[in-house]
């Protein structure tokens, strides 16, 4: 085992080399990866509207900053040190992710230490976040103004959008200012085999061995970022409920579903993808912040003869796709939190299906209750497919639907998931 933890090293470093020949020669790659920075003037013109507050933070290793813009103004404030608010987004992140929790005492903290000092200006306008670090895995919709007594989550009086920067949407919308739509609605990826003992298996031709797979170099990678990221490949069965409740909402001609043993790697890989204007993956994700290399997407890891195969679409597969979606949604992801929280894997991730070809994605930033997501994914997609509502509006509506429903008030169930990239 040691000598495959080196190999991997080796590989990962290999990789490293090969991302910075990519940035040489690929201007659109280092353009989407590490844009060039807007100026102010152009950030105001180009990305804010009179009904949108960017909210940028950057945390430091003595104090920390925001900065709050406006189409006509910038105010900066200054924050606690880095180390004093990941210690609050650790235990933010222990108690938001407890079921029963309606309003964790951390909420109120971390509110203090990054919202509080610009509270006024909110208003009900929608907030475009840019964070920075551990920041990037705080579902801001759940954190409070503390103006009321009760419990109010940000949601309730704003649509709330997080980019990787604010020059990354300038990038987007001039991608996808004269892009064709995709003639097709919706693909939907899920409930995929993980484990040698699942009932699907049954009487097919199996090797023995451990339940993930390593016949290769990926899976090795694959089994090495599920142990750095604590990660259980537990089969989702509510994915397929979820998913069937979604494709019954489009035509049959508009649509196309990859259950089972079709929710792989090679579906996701494949060319047909580019045809659907919305992609969902409703299967395990891992987002790792140790190392973001090996963030992805987990689909089958066995053929429909019970053989081994490459399940994992790695970073750089999706960053390879050819996409005409407008929206990703990358449904039940768990993130991997190591000792230095980065957020590289979460905005790596979101980078990666944005320089594929969709200009937003949608992502979970923990393990969410299975029935609950498939309860909150129906209404979105009623939200967006029936009532017409651009997604990140959806997105909103859907969620305080499932928080006024007292069976799944708490955060963990409705929170987790928040839209990146273009809002409109």
């Amino acid at each position: 085992m040691q000598a495959l933890e080196q190999e991997t090293e080796v590989l990962l470093e290999q990789y490293k080399q090969v991302q910075v020949k990519i940035r040489a020669t690929s201007p659109r790659y280092a353009a989407l990866t590490q844009p060039q920075p807007l100026s102010l003037v152009q950030i105001q013109q180009q990305i804010l509207d009179d009904k949108t507050l960017l909210l940028e933070y950057s945390l430091g290793e003595k104090r920390s900053y925001l900065w709050a813009v406006t189409n006509k103004s910038i105010i900066s404030y200054e924050l606690p040190k880095r180390a004093d608010i990941e210690a609050t987004v650790q235990k933010f992140r222990q108690e938001i992710t407890t079921p029963y929790l309606k309003c964790s005492p951390s909420i109120n903290v971390l509110s203090q230490q990054i919202l509080a000092p610009v509270a006024q200006q909110l208003q009900k306008k929608r907030l475009m976040i840019v964070s920075d670090g551990a920041l990037q895995y705080v579902p801001f919709s759940t954190l409070t103004t503390g103006s009321s007594i009760n419990y109010e989550p940000l949601l309730l009086n704003h649509e709330i959008i997080t980019l990787p920067s604010a020059s990354t949407l300038a990038i987007l919308r001039s991608e996808h200012k004269e892009r064709k739509s995709a003639p097709k609605t919706l693909i939907v990826l899920a409930d995929p085999i993980f484990n040698r003992d699942d009932e699907r298996l049954r009487g097919k031709i199996q090797l023995s061995g451990s339940s993930v797979p390593e016949s290769n170099v990926e899976n090795l990678a694959l089994t090495r970022s599920a142990k750095e990221s604590d990660i259980n490949f537990e089969r989702l069965r509510f994915t397929r409920q979820e998913a069937e409740q979604i494709l019954s909402l489009v035509p049959i001609s508009d649509r196309k579903q990859a259950f089972d043993f079709t929710a792989s790697r090679t579906t996701a890989s494949s060319e047909n993808l580019s045809q659907y204007r919305i992609i969902h993956f409703a299967t395990h994700g891992i987002l790792n912040s140790k190392h973001p290399e090996l963030s992805g997407v987990v689909l089958s890891l066995f053929d429909d003869k019970g053989m081994p195969q490459n399940g994992f679409l790695r970073l750089h597969d999706i960053f390879n796709l050819n996409l005409q979606a407008e929206l990703v949604v990358l449904s039940a992801c768990k993130t991997g939190l190591g000792e230095e929280v980065k957020g590289e894997g979460l905005v790596g991730l979101t980078r990666g299906f944005m320089y594929a070809g969709s200009p937003r994605v949608v992502v979970s930033l923990w393990s969410v209750d299975d029935q609950a997501t498939s309860e909150l994914m129906k209404v979105f997609y009623k939200n967006m497919l029936q009532k017409g509502l651009k997604p990140a509006a959806a997105l909103r509506t859907a969620q305080i639907e499932i928080w006024r429903t007292q069976k799944y008030a708490a955060p963990y169930y409705w929170a987790a998931f928040t839209l990146q990239g273009e809002w409109k």
